[in-house]
C-alpha cells in the first residue's frame, strides 16, 4: 500500500504532504482519468473532493468490509480510493445532469463483483445526498408457477437465468415510474432458495424517492448478434441442439432491447477470460462446503455454468460491445484473481 494510502486510513483524509503523490497517481493512467474526466488543470480539485468524500464514508465502508466481506478495510482502500470513489463522484454528477432519476445498467458475468461495487456504490452515492435503488435482472425472474408453464412451452428452459425467463413489463413499468418520479414504488424482489432451489417471487419493498438505481445483472445490455456466429461457435454450443437454442436465445434477446433503452448509461465489468466465472463458483461452492453448508459438486457446477453460456456465450456477446463505443460507457476488466486491471470508456 502507498504511504499516501496508509496516511488515508489512519486520517481519513490525504495530509497537504501527501496531496502531490495522490495528484500523480490519479494523471498516471490516461485511460482511467480520461474515463473519470480527470485532467492536469482539475486535479487538485478532484483529489480535494475525493478526499473529503473519503472521509465521510470510510466508517460505513470499514463496516461493511468487516462485516459482508469479511476483510480487514485496510486491504479494500486502493480499489475504493482508485475505483469506487471516482466512480460514485461520476454517477452522482450524471445524475445532476439528468435533472431526473438515473438508470445505470451494470453488465457483469458470474463472479465479476456486481453485487458488491453495487453496495459500494450505494454507500458512497448516500453520502452525497442520493438514494439509491438496487435491483437485479433476477429480481425480475417470472414466478414459479409463471415458469412452470414456461417449461411446458420449452422444456429447455428448465433452469431460470436464459432469455425468456424475466417478466419484461415488469422491469419496464418499474423504470418508467422511477424515470417519471413516481415515489413511492413497488420493487419485485426474488428468493432464489424457494421451492428448493428453482426461487419464487418474494415480498416486494416499497421504496420512495429512488434518485438512481443500479441495475445490474449477467445480460444487462446485451444485444441480438448475427445468428451466422452459431455454426461455427465456440463451446459449451458443440451439437446441433446446442446451436438452435443459442440461436433461439439469441433471437429471445430482442425482447430485452425496450429494456436495455430505459438505461441512462451501462457499465460493464469484463473478465479478460470469461472462463474465470467457472473457477470463481467452483471456488465459491467449495468454500460454502467447508463452512458446513450445501453446495453443488464441480460437475455440476459446470453444467450450471454451461448453462448460461450456450444460452448467451460472453465471447460471442461481450466483444460486440466493446467494439461499439454507442453501447458501452464505461469498461473495467477484472482479474483472474479477482482485482480490477484497466479502467477506460472512450478509447479513441
Amino acid at each position: 500500500m502507498n504511504s499516501w494510502m496508509s496516511e488515508i486510513l489512519v486520517t481519513g483524509a490525504i495530509e497537504e504532504s501527501w496531496q502531490q503523490s495522490a495528484r500523480e497517481a490519479a494523471l498516471r493512467d490516461n485511460l482511467r482519468a480520461k474515463a473519470f474526466g480527470i485532467t492536469p488543470e482539475n486535479v487538485n480539485e478532484v483529489i480535494q473532493v475525493r478526499s473529503h468524500l473519503l472521509k465521510s464514508v470510510l466508517p460505513a465502508f470499514s463496516e461493511f468490509c468487516q462485516t459482508t466481506l469479511q476483510v480487514q478495510p485496510q486491504q479494500m482502500l486502493q480499489v475504493l480510493w482508485d475505483l469506487w470513489l471516482p466512480l460514485g463522484i461520476k454517477l452522482a454528477s450524471h445524475r445532476q445532469q439528468l435533472e431526473r432519476p438515473l438508470i445505470q445498467g451494470i453488465l457483469g458475468g458470474q463472479g465479476t463483483g456486481k453485487t458488491t461495487m453495487s453496495k459500494v456504490l450505494t454507500l458512497i452515492l448516500q453520502q452525497l445526498g442520493y438514494r439509491t435503488l438496487s435491483l437485479s435482472l433476477d429480481d425480475l425472474y417470472k414466478t414459479y408457477s409463471d415458469r412452470l408453464v414456461l417449461i411446458q412451452q420449452d422444456p429447455r428452459l428448465i433452469g431460470r437465468g436464459p432469455p425468456g425467463t424475466h417478466d419484461i413489463d415488469l422491469g419496464l413499468n418499474l423504470l418508467d415510474q422511477i424515470r417519471q418520479w413516481q415515489s413511492p414504488v413497488i420493487v419485485p424482489r426474488f428468493d432464489k432458495s424457494a421451492y428448493g432451489g428453482a426461487g419464487d417471487r418474494t415480498t416486494p419493498e416499497i421504496i420512495t424517492g429512488v434518485d438512481l438505481v443500479l441495475f445490474e445483472g449477467w445480460f444487462v445490455g446485451m444485444r441480438p448478434i448475427n445468428a451466422d456466429v452459431f455454426d461455427t461457435a465456440l463451446p459449451p454450443i458443440i451439437t446441433n441442439e446446442d446451436r438452435r437454442f443459442a440461436r433461439d436465445m439469441n433471437h429471445r434477446l430482442q425482447d430485452y432491447l425496450p429494456l436495455w433503452a430505459r438505461l441512462d448509461s451501462l457499465i460493464l465489468l469484463y473478465t479478460t477470460d470469461y472462463r474465470c466465472s467457472l473457477e470463481w463458483r467452483q471456488q465459491a461452492e467449495q468454500q460454502m462446503i467447508a463452512a458446513g453448508k450445501s453446495g453443488m459438486t464441480n460437475a455440476e457446477i459446470e453444467e450450471f455454468v454451461n448453462y448460461f453460456w450456450r444460452s448467451l456465450h460472453p465471447e460471442l456477446f461481450i466483444k460486440p460491445l466493446m467494439e461499439d463505443p454507442t453501447a458501452v460507457d464505461l469498461i473495467i476488466e477484472v482479474q483472474a484473481d479477482h482485482s480490477f486491471g484497466a479502467v477506460y470508456g472512450d478509447r479513441t
